[in-house]
């Protein structure tokens, strides 16, 4: 492998920003410094080098009404990527996550030059919902880095090769967590109970959900003076959830960053969670949580329509139960969202009860506290480039 290995990585969203800034580090390890990167991505890809040509939060994009609404600058953003790609001619192109716009970018590079080595991190959820796309992946990409173990034979029988690399949120360390730091950052007792608000990472849910977070907060408030609350902001939509919180009855403590992130969640006495990537962290910080999510009314139908497990949290998917309340769409109010969450407060054998619920769910989910996948993924991205069986 020489120095001149050119890598494309695209990211559309901050979870794949942080998958993509890990595998440029551990491909860095391995190529050394002569290594080069082209792509798409986010903050994190930048510190690690990257120079996007656009700023992604424009793509963070989730629902089919939004998804339409948005066409015109993802097919805009698509071609730009494509061209970037013309100019640069990486050896190969890792595509991460963000089905919609990844597929779009990968048809237009497959079109551009037939030769170019397609990877795909992380497939979509065929085993949730539209197992079609599981062929589509397969008449497009040349390989398929799994973050699940139940995803490869999906794939693997449309022909698609498959390496699972590992979950990386099962990765994560909660170890070194503290505990203690949020409560001694709010100022609470050691027998004062703290609620932790997670609202997403995309802007369309932080406008849909702050709303009746904070209506939830307000009630629970009322009967409970002495509750703390803290909110969890992440990078790519701080501004806006910090705005919408201004305008809660009961202002939040703020957690931004990872590093507090994790210590809060292994901190707070409850959480209330946006569906997403964020419940399973939360579940292994052992904190029992309620979760919620909204999106418009005509993506809700089509959602409905497609969508073939009985759950949307990935805990209760492995469970084959409802171990964490799923409040979506109509469910998720003020009221419904305070009554789930006071029956947890009220209750300490029920909050017990769940976390051991959910670290059994995480069991079948694959093992946690393993190799970083990053590491997995370089391995076989390198095997790809020399035409080897990962």
């Amino acid at each position: 492998m020489g120095t001149a290995t050119c890598i494309m990585l695209v990211a559309a969203e901050p979870s794949g920003d942080a998958l993509g800034a890990g595998l440029m580090r551990a491909l860095r390890r391995r190529l050394g410094e002569g290594v080069r990167f082209v792509g798409v991505g986010g903050p994190l890809m930048t510190a690690e080098g990257l120079d996007s040509p656009f700023d992604i939060a424009e793509l963070s994009i989730l629902g089919w009404f939004e998804g339409a609404r948005a066409y015109r600058k993802v097919v805009a953003r698509a071609d730009e990527t494509a061209a970037l790609a013309a100019r640069e001619k990486p050896d190969a192109a890792v595509l991460i996550d963000s089905w919609g716009f990844t597929m779009r970018v990968a048809q237009r590079l497959r079109r551009q030059d037939p030769s170019l080595k397609l990877i795909k991190y992380v497939g979509p959820q065929v085993w949730a919902s539209r197992p079609g796309r599981a062929k589509i992946l397969a008449a497009t990409f040349d390989h398929l880095l799994s973050i699940l173990a139940f995803d490869a034979p999906w794939f693997e029988k449309e022909g698609l090769p498959v390496t699972p690399v590992g979950n990386p949120t099962l990765a994560k360390d909660f170890s070194k967590a503290d505990p203690d730091w949020l409560r001694q950052q709010i100022g609470a007792a050691p027998a004062d109970q703290i609620l932790l608000v997670l609202p997403g990472s995309r802007k369309s849910e932080i406008s849909r959900l702050m709303s009746p977070f904070g209506d939830a907060v307000a009630r629970l408030k009322k009967d409970r003076p002495r509750l703390h609350v803290a909110l969890a902001l992440a990078d790519s939509i701080a501004d806006d959830a910090r705005a919408a919180a201004e305008a809660w009855p009961v202002l939040p403590y703020l957690v931004q960053g990872e590093a507090a992130r994790i210590d809060a969640m292994r901190g707070a006495t409850l959480a209330l969670a946006c569906s997403g990537t964020v419940t399973t962290e939360v579940a292994l910080a052992g904190c029992p949580m309620v979760v919620a999510y909204r999106m418009s009314p005509i993506s809700w139908f089509l959602v409905k329509r497609f969508v073939t497990t009985a759950y949307v949290c990935l805990v209760n998917i492995a469970a084959g139960r409802e171990i964490a309340p799923e409040l979506l769409q109509d469910k998720c109010t003020g009221p419904l969202l305070a009554a789930a969450l006071a029956k947890r407060l009220d209750d300490e054998d029920l909050r017990l009860h769940q976390i051991a619920e959910q670290d059994a769910a995480l069991e079948k989910m694959g093992p946690k506290g393993g190799p970083d996948p990053s590491e997995r993924a370089a391995d076989a991205v390198i095997a790809i480039l020399e035409g080897r069986a990962p």
